[in-house]
């Protein structure tokens, strides 16, 4: 049974496939690296600019000395002299003490530090920090309350917020981005190389197995495949070639089978000739003697020699099949007048009141005379036993190079689509079958063989308006081998 080809359509090939995987794959790995990086960076690079100015911040504060109650003056000379002490970056530093507001800028209050920040600073003794984004710029602030004594944490009241803006680090940071941007198409780049050789290491093997499948299917059973390393396409390619030896010794083994089957069968036939020529000429005489006899033994008579006849059509039809099946059959072709020798056919089995002819005259092939008869003497024959008459045999000659085709139709029941792709089975089976089968089983068998030896085909088919047709197509003056077809 032969399966159709399946079509790839647009999918993409393995070694694309492969391809893309290892780049895909490469691909989440750089970037996931780069992430993970960029985060590890981003917070080192913001940690250790976030603890120096925090550090710098409260050791400021540590210096300084506050006369409470104090005035916004203070507050502001004070503001101004934490300010320009400020690392790693500028401080814009504020003031708050009970109602009073100072800055070192010519604003008393900022709206980067948060109530969440203030809340915090008044609550921790040691003071908060919190980054925070406003306006698309990065600012670290700090809160630090001033303390009486650091011992006992008593507060003084007085509370300083520091704010420093974070834009040096942002662009370091984004100078990190667009690195990593930039090295990734690169990287991708370099990565096809190993993508490459590494679809390549993997394909080969597939490869080999492809070559190695469609040579076992040409027929040539000895392909192996060249074993490399220990891994699972190792495996795979060694289980191939212990099943392609499997597969050979088997193929050997069938084909020993039936080759010892047929020169049985053609041994049998040769044995079975020489008794069934004696057993012929007897019921022959016991034929012509019948109408003497008492009519009991006149029927035993007549069916002995009408199933003697038989046997002897099975066997010629067996040895005739067996010389097809040992490629001892020959050809003799002649150049002949194909109406003339078709009606000789008919002529010979007496069916020429039984079938309707449509034979134009003049039409000359080069065909095997024996041949062609048997071929006309088979389909005919299967019409009349198994469809209904009138059955039809129309010869029409080939134009330019087309083949000279002879058509075969009766009015049965024609052939059921079952049926159709065995018929020309040797001894086939189904119950269907039987009945479009010529009488040794072998007939539609041998027909289809000595279309073949011609080069030509043969196929069956149901006519439009009932009855099987077989239709014979010959290349004239041409030989070789063709296929069979069976249609609707």
């Amino acid at each position: 049974m032969r399966f159709p080809l399946r079509r790839r359509g647009l999918r993409p090939g393995l070694r694309t496939r492969l391809i893309a995987a290892f780049l895909l794959v490469a691909a989440i790995s750089a970037v996931t690296t780069a992430a993970l990086t960029y985060q590890s960076a981003r917070s080192a690079i913001l940690k250790q600019a976030q603890d120096q100015a925090v550090e710098q911040f409260r050791e400021q504060i540590a210096n300084e000395y506050f006369s409470l109650p104090t005035s916004t003056a203070a507050l502001q000379n004070a503001c101004r002299t934490l300010a320009r002490a400020g690392k790693p970056h500028p401080w814009f530093v504020f003031a708050e003490y009970g109602t009073l507001r100072a800055s070192s800028t010519n604003r008393p209050t900022s709206t980067v530090i948060t109530d969440e920040l203030r809340r915090k600073t008044h609550a921790n003794a040691h003071g908060s920090f919190q980054r925070v984004i406003r306006d698309g710029t990065p600012y670290l602030t700090i809160g630090m309350p001033v303390m009486f004594d650091s011992f006992t944490e008593q507060r003084s009241g007085v509370y300083l917020y520091a704010v420093m803006d974070l834009k040096a680090e942002g662009v370091t940071i984004q100078a990190m981005v667009t690195a990593a941007k930039n090295g990734a198409l690169p990287a991708l780049a370099i990565a096809v190389v190993p993508a490459l050789l590494a679809a390549r290491s993997v394909l080969r093997p597939v490869r080999d197995l492809r070559r190695a499948a469609s040579s076992m299917g040409k027929g040539r059973l000895d392909t192996r495949i060249e074993v490399k390393g220990s891994d699972e396409l190792a495996d795979l390619a060694w289980t191939f070639n212990e099943s392609a030896e499997e597969l050979e010794r088997s193929v050997e083994e069938l084909q020993k089978a039936e080759a010892r089957a047929r020169r049985f069968a053609s041994d049998v036939s040769h044995e079975l000739r020489t008794p069934l020529a004696g057993m012929l000429a007897v019921t022959e005489v016991l034929d012509e003697d019948a109408d003497g006899l008492d009519p009991d033994t006149a029927r035993a008579v007549r069916l002995i020699s009408a199933e003697t006849g038989k046997l002897a059509n099975l066997v010629e039809d067996l040895m005739e099949i067996s010389r097809f099946d040992a490629k001892a059959a020959e050809l003799n072709a002649d150049e002949v007048d194909v109406a003339e020798t078709i009606r000789k056919t008919l002529q010979r089995r007496h069916w020429q009141d039984r079938v309707i002819t449509q034979l134009p005259d003049g039409v000359r092939a080069m065909i095997d005379p024996r041949r062609f008869d048997i071929v006309v003497a088979n389909l005919v024959g299967n019409a009349l036993r198994h469809g209904s008459e009138p059955v039809t045999v129309r010869l029409r000659p080939g134009s330019g190079d087309g083949p000279l085709v002879v058509e075969v139709a009766d009015r049965g029941p024609g052939i059921d689509a079952a049926v159709l792709p065995h018929i020309f089975d040797r001894f086939y089976k189904a119950d269907a079958a039987r009945t479009r089968s010529a009488g040794s089983g072998l007939g539609l068998a041998i027909t289809l063989e000595n279309v073949r030896l011609h080069g030509g085909t043969v196929r069956a088919a149901n006519g439009p308006e009932g009855g099987a047709v077989f239709t014979v197509e010959l290349p004239a003056g041409v030989l070789g081998a063709a296929p069979v077809e069976a249609a609707r």
